[in-house]
């Protein structure tokens, strides 16, 4: 995927990457979808600041982002924490020699429950997760983007389709990501007249991440209370969304059932192809593109 990209690039007559002598932040990048959009970033010149609360993984991605020759540094912390903001804005301008052109809203996780049993914690936590820590960000980075230096400035801003159509037992979380369409809209055409400011949002449908496994292998994460936050899909519902095999159990080689029937592709996405469409939307190819809801979904709910 990388190659290709880098072969698109240069095809395209940007030789030093479509991202080059560029500086951006990427929220949650120590694994999954944020630590391969800092890894393509930075194989397209930019340099990038790996944010994610845990300091171990996001010192991994940067390490491995300068040991294969690019640029990188890791500024971990928490996000929901308005001094980490702060904090993470100036070093990430300081990296860049007093420059910030890209910022990837990337990181979150769910907590879900069905209507009548959700609790504050989990409303309240989400909710600021997925807009309140964005908008902070935004906020404390707006000094590097609203400026007329003719250089480009992107902010990609990571919605779930959940946000775009609803989805049971995720209230909290389809409400903040219907927000965060909201908030992509006005920074796009508040920041967009004067500065050139572009700012997009990349709606995901299934991707393979520790957010769409089984919940029975127990990843979680550690709420902002000390709660273990368990993370997946039980392996029922999973299996309700795959495709069976002819009815009498044998194969039908002429027809064979999708495994994911209500994908058109007929298979999740990868987190590499994940990042690849936020690297677009950040790139020169999506130079006339702003305020927009990008659906990444291999046709889901088309």
């Amino acid at each position: 995927m990388a190659d290709r990209i880098a072969q698109l690039a240069t095809h395209l007559n940007y030789p030093r990457g479509l991202l080059a002598g560029q500086v951006a932040i990427v929220t949650g990048s120590g694994q999954g979808i944020g630590a391969e959009t800092a890894r393509l970033f930075a194989n397209e010149g930019a340099k990038v600041v790996v944010a994610d609360i845990d300091a171990v993984k996001a010192q991994a991605v940067a390490d491995s982002i300068t040991s294969s020759g690019g640029q990188a540094l890791a500024v971990p912390g928490d996000i929901l924490q308005a001094s980490y903001v702060d904090a993470l804005v100036s070093r990430a301008a300081s990296f860049g020699g007093g420059k910030i052109h890209i910022i990837v809203n990337n990181a979150g996780y769910t907590w879900d429950g069905v209507i009548h049993k959700t609790t504050d914690a989990q409303w309240e936590t989400i909710i600021a997760l997925h807009c309140t820590a964005p908008f902070r960000l935004v906020r404390a980075a707006s000094p590097y983007f609203r400026v007329q230096d003719g250089e480009p400035r992107a902010i990609v801003n990571i919605s779930s389709t959940s946000g775009v159509h609803g989805n049971a037992g995720q209230i909290n979380y389809a409400l903040a990501k219907a927000g965060v369409t909201g908030m992509t809209k006005t920074i796009a055409k508040e920041w967009g007249p004067r500065f050139g400011v572009r700012c997009n949002a990349v709606a995901f449908g299934h991707i393979e991440t520790r957010l769409t496994a089984a919940k029975e292998d127990g990843a979680f994460v550690v709420g902002p209370g000390g709660e273990k936050i368990p993370l997946g899909i039980p392996q029922r519902q999973r299996d309700a969304k795959k495709g069976g095999g002819a009815a009498d159990g044998k194969e039908d080689k002429k027809a064979a059932a999708p495994t994911f029937p209500d994908i058109p592709l007929g298979r999740p996405g990868s987190a590499t192809e994940a990042a690849a469409s936020i690297l677009a939307v950040a790139s020169p190819l999506f130079s006339y593109v702003t305020g927009q809801t990008i659906m990444v979904t291999g046709g889901r709910n088309m």
